[in-house]
């Protein structure tokens, strides 16, 4: 007897939005590892410190003057500024203002920023609601894993192509995370899935302007406003990701479902999250590390140098490579700006390196000139490699190569280091006591029945 052939089935026919949809949804706070609580934890308060510090920035002052005209009820807090405002204001001026300085946390699964596109929406949303730390916590893995998972389906090209994933792919993060927090069915958690991908947006060619810092709040906004949408009966496809016309077939030329959809390495994606302790574009970082260990380990004179080499990803060439900022802004994603900051000394986590004045210095420039990019084609890099080799006007020459994208193995460490970042950046603006406070309840935050305390400490002293 011949065996009847089975009918092929195409990589379309995948159900990635409803099995999203499900995981999101069925995630409970007992799922969540110790490791993975911790994890949390600090995603929280580096995001607190990195919002708090980017309060003052002009990108959020407008958009909180824009606002203030608007008017809205005020029920959901705006983090350092004596105001509140609506749930979804908020999570659009507190998303774009996390995300004003570039500090804040990446993973590259979906290569962007998890954190600003999740914690704004959400936190708006469980400080309304009355929710409690853990369901908070649980909430916030769920937008996160979605985020990476949703990501990785139209990984590279999508990035690649010129879409800012943290603006795209991050809607679906905090649509899943606010999702999840309102208790929404599966039909009702693919069809917040289904009203954020109709609404993502973001283009890589805005970096280095305040409109990079627009998209995760407006990830976050669009998020949230899908997910209460979908609460109140709001109807939209149930398979948005994967369908024809959808979110893949339309945002890139790479599909895989089965990469979405399985398991990475250590079973949670938020294991792999990348926190910054360098204020400027991620792409930047493994050439500053470089810099920074030549300079210390052959303790070299700027004056001395006669050229700086630097290999990178060739995608490095569309994110972090403008050769000659003028602006603050445009000084974190300058390759060889950034390098001559960490070779001269200047300290590459301060806020106020990255300025008009230091971009303009006649010392910064002479030594930014030294420095020619060369992009690593055929190498195998990853936007988080980079290779610097220095020449000396005596003919010596000093190599050193570096990978960002190692996650930390001690997370206790890790938490000490961002607790430092933490007050570096709340203390001068909430000052020591009220940012020790601050502090203590993030690190209690599954006991808190709610979080209007934590919220209610983040306005200026």
């Amino acid at each position: 007897m011949s065996a009847v052939p089975s009918q092929a089935i195409s990589p379309r026919d995948v159900p990635v939005t409803a099995t999203l949809a499900e995981r999101a949804r069925t995630l409970g706070f007992e799922d969540l590892p110790q490791d993975i609580r911790r994890l949390t934890r600090q995603c929280l308060l580096d995001w607190l410190a990195v919002t708090l510090a980017g309060a003052p920035e002009p990108l959020t002052r407008i958009l909180a003057e824009e606002i203030g005209e608007q008017g809205g009820k005020p029920e959901a807090s705006v983090i350092g500024h004596p105001f509140k405002t609506s749930m979804l204001q908020a999570a659009l001026l507190n998303g774009s203002a996390s995300h004003a300085l570039d500090y804040d946390d990446v993973n590259i699964a979906f290569t962007g920023h998890p954190s600003v596109a999740v914690i704004p929406a959400l936190l708006a949303l469980a400080e309304v609601r009355g929710a409690s730390g853990k369901d908070f916590m649980t909430a916030f893995v769920a937008g996160y894993e979605t985020i990476c998972r949703a990501g990785s389906l139209v990984a590279p090209g999508h990035y690649n192509l010129g879409f800012h994933s943290t603006g795209t792919v991050g809607t679906f993060g905090a649509a899943a995370a606010c999702a999840r927090l309102l208790g929404l069915n599966r039909q009702q958690t693919a069809y917040a899935l289904g009203i954020a991908g109709t609404q993502a947006a973001g283009l890589k060619s805005m970096f280095g302007t305040m409109c990079k810092p627009l998209h995760a709040g407006k990830a976050c906004y669009n998020g949230l406003l899908a997910a209460r949408l979908a609460a109140r009966g709001f109807t939209s496809r149930e398979d948005v990701l994967e369908c024809p016309q959808g979110f893949a077939a339309t945002h890139g030329p790479d599909y895989a479902p089965e990469t979405a959809l399985a398991d990475p390495a250590g079973g949670f994606h938020l294991r792999n999250n990348l926190f910054k302790y360098h204020a400027a574009c991620y792409g930047t970082h493994a050439a500053i590390e470089c810099a920074r260990r030549l300079r210390q380990e052959r303790r070299l004179d700027p004056a001395q140098i006669r050229q700086v080499v630097v290999r990178v990803d060739p995608e490095s060439d569309k994110v972090c490579n403008i050769q000659n900022p003028r602006t603050g802004l445009e000084a974190k994603f300058s390759l060889r700006l950034t390098v001559a900051f960490a070779l001269l000394g200047i300290d590459t986590a301060g806020l106020d390196s990255y300025s008009e004045v230091n971009a303009g210095d006649p010392a910064v420039i002479q030594m930014r000139d030294k420095i020619r990019v060369e992009l690593a084609v055929g190498r195998g890099f990853a936007i988080t490699d980079a290779e610097m080799r220095v020449e000396l006007a005596d003919g010596s020459c000093f190599e050193a190569r570096h990978d960002s994208g190692v996650p930390a193995a001690d997370l206790r460490q890790q938490g000490e280091v961002l607790e430092a970042k933490f007050h570096s950046l709340a203390g001068p603006l909430l000052g020591a006591e009220r940012a020790q406070r601050i502090a203590g309840l993030v690190a209690k935050l599954e006991e808190l029945p709610n979080l209007s305390e934590l919220v209610g400490l983040c306005v200026p002293a």
